[in-house]
């Protein structure tokens, strides 16, 4: 693995984590540094950390707060 990679995997915490959940990524990342990009995605699906994710969670808690207000009234 290149170490500009392993370095970024370091700064990240779960970046990291993942990796040493998901074992199988530290071979695909020393075949090709090109599935780093794969990588990051995948960690970003995992750990819901999109945009559309983002979104969506924030959505959900407005919905939960206004219920909760709802119930009080």
């Amino acid at each position: 693995m290149q170490v500009s990679i392993l370095l970024e995997l370091k700064k990240d915490e779960k970046m990291f984590q993942l990796l040493k959940e998901n074992s199988y990524w530290i071979k695909e990342l020393n075949r090709s540094p090109t599935n780093y990009k794969r990588y990051k995605e995948n960690m970003k699906i995992k750990y819901r950390l999109r945009a559309t994710d983002k979104i969506s969670d924030a959505i959900d808690n407005i919905d939960i707060i206004s219920n909760v207000l709802n119930a009080l009234k």
